[in-house]
């Protein structure tokens, strides 16, 4: 009997626990001024102060969504169950990537369905497994699918294109997970190993157009796994590589310590962001929180062979002493994520550490040559999917699990 193992260690838990104010205070630091760009060889470099500990960037979000699409009980195109992507196009309309039914929902302006297309299948206009939709340029629309392993296009009225497989060759068994489209329409892939990752872009038609190489991932551990053989896996509070478009560049590098890496399309390193950060080590305390999150995991799983629920004595047997095993990284990421808006200013989330409570996710946001301009809060429950020149879209669940896709406001003064 076996269980998806990789799968729940590389799913995040958190644990909703008291603060530690002590931790607060060890990463306020007394804020510098940035300072300007610098060359060195060829490569743009910014040091950036943490903005003070309690200022906000004058910049305005809400205090209400203009458009919330979703029901909890209605028609079929405004019932949603695993959106996996949302955008607004140009002229307004709202695309939804819908994974539970593995189709592509578009939206008026103000949240009145036009049309869906796709579904679940194995046709040129179908998805095995819809991962993501992204726009092309212009108003056309690429999806990736992980049934297929493809990639597919089409007009913004759905009319199929063409689409490329992302597998290896006949005896390769790998394949490339897109993960962001540039202005000129290639797409960055990712493929690798748990320690370290290869970043290829790819063109339209699937060709290589360019290749960062392999970048560091996970901070490895060797842990004892089911039948008492070891497995290479991510440390407790690892490291993660963190990708995203940001203009012409490619941003890919792990996310610690508080450093931003971004390059060509041909590999050559171009910039280097860089905050102040003070690292902040995990203690046992937070090893247990780590445990106890991926336990509950592992408890609402199901067997990969039966589909049923994995027996309590695989688990007392197999899975606890494996997790046992996990050591501590060295230090908490520094941060969770980076996004670029449509202004090509940066948005980094501050990593959220166990045990204490965050009012609202905080991001430190850049100007587009890596100048700090000071920390945004965004709506509670909001997982940001888009951030445009005057709004900001996402996704928001409600108590019973039901899903909704939102716009908000974004007021850009005051910075």
């Amino acid at each position: 009997m076996r269980i998806r193992i990789l799968a729940a260690i590389a799913a995040v838990a958190t644990a909703a626990c008291q603060p530690d104010p002590d931790r607060r205070e060890r990463d306020d630091s007394t804020s510098r001024s940035a300072s300007e760009p610098r060359d060195s060889a060829g490569i743009l470099i910014t040091e950036n102060a943490r903005p003070p500990a309690g200022s906000r960037l004058g910049w305005r979000i809400g205090p209400e969504p203009t458009v919330t699409i979703g029901e909890v009980e209605g028609e079929d195109p405004y019932l949603f169950q695993w959106v996996r992507s949302a955008f607004r196009l140009a002229d307004g309309r709202i695309v939804v990537a819908n994974g539970g039914t593995d189709e592509i929902r578009v939206f008026t302006a103000t949240g009145v369905h036009l049309l869906t297309w796709g579904g679940q299948g194995q046709g040129p206009a179908e998805f095995g497994s819809l991962s993501r939709a992204a726009q092309w340029p212009g108003d056309s629309i690429v999806a990736w699918h992980s049934g297929n392993y493809g990639v597919s296009f089409f007009d913004d009225g759905g009319t199929f294109g063409h689409s490329f497989s992302l597998r290896g060759g006949p005896n390769q068994r790998w394949r490339r997970r897109p993960v962001a489209v540039r202005p000129d329409g290639t797409i960055v892939t990712v493929r690798g190993e748990v320690e370290r990752t290869t970043i290829e872009v790819l063109d339209g038609e699937g060709g290589l157009h360019g290749s960062l190489g392999r970048q560091p991932n996970h901070e490895v551990i060797t842990a004892r796994g089911p039948g008492g053989h070891t497995e290479q896996v991510p440390a407790a509070y690892s490291s993660e590589l963190v990708t995203a478009a940001w203009g012409d560049l490619v941003i890919a590098g792990p996310n610690k310590p508080y450093e931003i890496r971004a390059f060509q399309a041909d590999g050559a390193l171009a910039r280097i962001v860089r905050r102040e950060h003070v690292p902040v080590a995990p203690t046992e305390a937070d090893r247990q929180a780590f445990l106890e999150g991926r336990k509950a995991l592992y408890r609402t799983g199901v067997d990969a062979t039966t589909g049923l629920a994995t027996p309590e004595s695989f688990l007392e047997e197999t899975i606890w002493p494996f997790l046992e095993s996990f050591t501590l990284a060295e230090h908490f990421p520094a941060f969770s994520m980076v996004m670029a808006d449509a202004a090509d200013h940066l948005w980094v989330r501050e990593y959220d550490l166990p045990r204490e409570e965050r009012p609202a996710p905080l991001w430190t946001v850049f100007d587009p040559e890596g100048r700090v301009l000071g920390f945004v809060e965004t709506p509670e429950g909001l997982d940001i999917l888009q951030i445009g020149e005057d709004f900001i879209l996402g996704r928001v669940r409600d108590e019973f699990e039901v899903e909704y896709v939102q716009v908000w406001p974004l007021v850009r003064s005051g910075g």
